[in-house]
């Protein structure tokens, strides 16, 4: 072997050497493992299956336009006393002919970062013309339809309808379809299977407030359904939004949790 060859050989090892001294000595890279939500919390389907979801924020379907972070499963989480309550409002309704379907349940405080995030980019409109139609989008935070602090992220908050029985499927949104305002007559808007309650869900509008005198005959008779099922369990509506009811007293008052929207939160609950 020539004195170059063991020049070149001796300079390869040498490099080797170092490289696995560098690897060595680098700290191995760690993945911080996702909160988990606290024993009182479960999945509403383990609690009552019957009650229908259709969790918007895992879909393009909603005011933002797109999929909400921290919603990685269509699943509908509470806490557990929550969840009971809202299974004895379903045995109530169901003897009646109807069935509560779920739009949101528990939201992590990373869900309402995004909605805070995208409130505060005026630029992004993509979804106005079917849920504020009536709203100047710089006007969400003042209005109170976008807040920095949500009672759901404190997990006994659900936003909630009804829907008559036996229950015509919900057909899938397609991003980018035609929009139509949420206070449009029902069989104008979104098809939407829930009973007519004068607007569809997350309607930025005074429509939506529970007793909005605008709103009339079945669409009144409707709302008062539902607070009434579910003001004998317990729950207290927002009367801004006629489907937004906290279980009371809530188990965590003051607590805002983060844990994603995911099976795996309540595993083993």
């Amino acid at each position: 072997m020539t004195r170059l060859a063991y020049a070149l050989r001796a300079l390869v090892a040498t490099a080797t050497a170092g490289a696995a001294v560098l690897v060595a000595a680098a700290p191995a890279a760690q993945a911080r493992p996702e909160p988990k939500a606290p024993e009182e919390f479960v999945a509403l389907r383990s609690v009552d299956p019957t009650i229908l979801q259709d969790m918007r924020y895992t879909t393009a379907h909603n005011f933002v336009g797109e999929p909400v972070d921290g919603y990685r499963q269509p699943v509908c989480i509470l806490t557990r006393p929550a969840a009971q309550a809202l299974r004895q409002a379903q045995r109530k309704l169901l003897s009646q002919g109807y069935s509560l379907k779920v739009y949101d349940c528990y939201r992590p405080q990373r869900a309402v970062d995004h909605f805070v995030r995208w409130a505060k980019d005026l630029r992004d409109e993509r979804m106005k013309t079917e849920f504020y139609p009536r709203v100047d989008k710089s006007r969400l935070f003042a209005d109170g339809y976008i807040a920095e602090k949500s009672g759901h992220s404190r997990g006994s908050t659900v936003d909630v309808t009804v829907v008559k029985l036996p229950a015509v499927p919900t057909r899938p949104y397609v991003p980018g379809e035609k929009q139509v305002e949420c206070y449009a007559p029902r069989a104008e808007r979104f098809p939407d299977n829930s009973v007519d309650m004068g607007t569809g869900f997350d309607c930025f509008d005074t429509l939506s407030h529970t007793d909005d005198p605008r709103i009339q005959d079945a669409q009144r008779a409707n709302r008062r359904l539902l607070t009434s099922a579910l003001g004998a369990q317990g729950f207290v509506n927002l009367p801004e939004e006629w489907w937004h009811f906290t279980f009371k007293p809530e188990p965590f008052p003051s607590t805002y949790f983060d844990f994603p929207v995911a099976r795996r939160s309540v595993a083993g609950h």
